[in-house]
């Protein structure tokens, strides 16, 4: 406990956002990544608040006689800055056990392409490459969990399983089926290893908007703003060796769009996402305060890639952020609302509301006046497949709708505009949510997220939001328009930049 408490008391002073934190030093490319290894070196002794930990098992003691502990990566696919793997670690050495890491690879996942799979599974093989450094054997299991993990676990004679944690129906839906089928005698327990503040700790209940989770994850950040202590050499080697995995193999084996390709600004692993927070840190951080809303601006960190897949922890982000923001203090606060406080919003919005990718899901005052206004006259109406190939009137709009299939992501500003103007092209409100949903699941590498699902539900259902005035389509729901668009930024500009190129 004492360990835990002096954790807090470094968290305490990294959740202070006026911080008298270094600027960032004017060194070569990687002097981010050795600074954090140095922090991690100096926690070791750090121990594991047991807050961020839930038991999904009766039983909380490992049985003796057992092979070893297992981690079961999903959400979170990195071995550093990762609490679950941290805990799992831990709980192997207490019992002198070897450590073992599986990753339950299923063909196809929701609208996912395959450009977000090898973004996935190009970062396995390095977080694979890196648990062979660490004596940590690495499983990767092909098929859903309920199939694989509980055989598994029998087979290597498993002790205890710790997973991390994903509020999406889905995953929970595979969290119950392989809870069912493991046996009473071993614990089963999950570590939220995605948010700062842990989902069940920060709420028990669905919040209504930002204003009313703010207080209680900021109440909460000294306690759990904490650095991170190392993964580091297991010192309890298995006595079997996983299966070597053909990773090319892999890669063709998924049963996806491969007509959605890879691209190139962002390539998958845990060091080439802290290269682009170091890059943040630099060179955009200053302007994020004041340009973020600028899609011609070069503001933003480009870390949803990283974020999304667990490829880098939120946590480390944001710490790394305020450390080094001294002299932009306003982005440093606007950027941790961002990462922070709205990111875990859409974690509590998708963990306590089951239906957080439907209109059944909306405020009661949003579904009344959706309904209200199902019928009004649309100005266009549009295909999924014209709204899919950016084939509309509005050329911002398609400039938008080209960057997500040219790049895999959408400057956030746009993102509003875009899934708005879904709604009002498309014939009702359920079609509008169910192509926005869609199509942002299927091109974007920062799809099938809560971020996401939340993203569109504000923008279409007006969650998290309230009621403006009333006008045909939109009813009450938060109105935007081109003139809008205008007045905030050079829209000429970014629809020149996505404009299709004449033969």
């Amino acid at each position: 406990m004492l360990c835990v408490q002096r954790c807090a008391s470094a968290g305490r002073r990294a959740g202070n956002l006026t911080t008298s934190a270094a600027s960032p030093p004017k060194r070569q490319a990687g002097w981010l990544q050795l600074e954090v290894a140095e922090l991690r070196a100096r926690n070791a002794a750090c121990k594991f608040n047991t807050k961020r930990v839930r038991f999904l098992s009766e039983n909380q003691k490992v049985p003796q006689g057992c092979g070893g502990v297992l981690y079961w990566m999903a959400r979170d696919q990195r071995v550093q800055d990762n609490w679950a793997v941290v805990y799992a670690q831990q709980l192997a050495l207490a019992e002198k056990l070897p450590l073992h890491i599986c990753f339950c690879l299923v063909p196809r996942y929701l609208d996912a392409a395959y450009r977000q799979y090898a973004f996935m599974i190009r970062g396995l093989r390095k977080v694979a490459k890196e648990c062979k450094s660490l004596d940590i054997q690495f499983h990767l299991l092909q098929g859903e969990p309920e199939r694989t993990l509980p055989g598994f676990v029998k087979s290597w004679n498993i002790g205890a399983v710790v997973m991390d944690f994903n509020p999406l129906r889905l995953p929970l839906q595979w969290t119950e089926k392989v809870k069912k089928q493991l046996p009473a005698d071993i614990p089963f327990m999950q570590v939220d290893a995605h948010n700062v503040v842990p989902c069940w700790e920060a709420s028990p209940k669905l919040e209504y908007g930002a204003r009313t989770i703010r207080g209680k994850i900021t109440k909460l950040l000294p306690e759990f703003l904490t650095e991170f202590p190392p993964v580091d050499i297991h010192p309890h080697s298995s006595t079997k060796t996983a299966k070597a995995v053909d990773w090319d193999e892999v890669l063709s084996s998924v049963e996806v769009d491969r007509t959605v390709g890879e691209v190139e600004w962002a390539q998958p692993g845990a060091a080439e996402g802290m290269a682009m927070l170091e890059s943040f840190i630099q060179h955009r951080l200053r302007l994020f305060a004041t340009k973020r809303n600028n899609p011609n601006s070069a503001a933003l960190s480009q870390l949803s890639p990283w974020l999304h897949s667990g490829q880098l922890s939120a946590q480390r982000v944001v710490k790394e952020v305020q450390r080094w923001g001294k002299n932009a203090r306003e982005s440093v606060t606007s950027f941790t609302e961002e990462l922070v406080v709205r990111r875990e919003l859409a974690d509590n919005f998708c963990f306590y509301n089951k239906n957080y990718d439907s209109i059944d899901g909306a405020y009661d005052w949003a579904k009344k006046t959706l309904k209200d206004h199902a019928k009004d006259k649309r100005p266009y109406l549009y295909t999924q497949e014209q709204l899919e190939n950016a084939r509309t009137h509005d050329q911002l709009w398609n400039a938008a709708q080209r960057q997500l299939l040219l790049e895999g992501k959408m400057h956030g500003f746009m993102r509003m505009y875009w899934a708005k103007k879904i709604l009002e092209w498309t014939s009702s409100p359920e079609e509008a949510l169910a192509i926005a949903v869609y199509l942002n699941d299927h091109y974007a590498l920062d799809g099938c997220d809560p971020n996401g699902y939340v993203g569109c539900m504000w923008s279409i259902c007006g969650i998290h939001d309230q009621g403006w005035a009333e006008r045909p389509v939109f009813g009450k729901v938060r109105y935007m328009n081109y003139d809008g668009c205008k007045r905030k930024f050079d829209v000429g500009q970014f629809e020149r930049r996505y404009a299709v190129k004449k033969a």
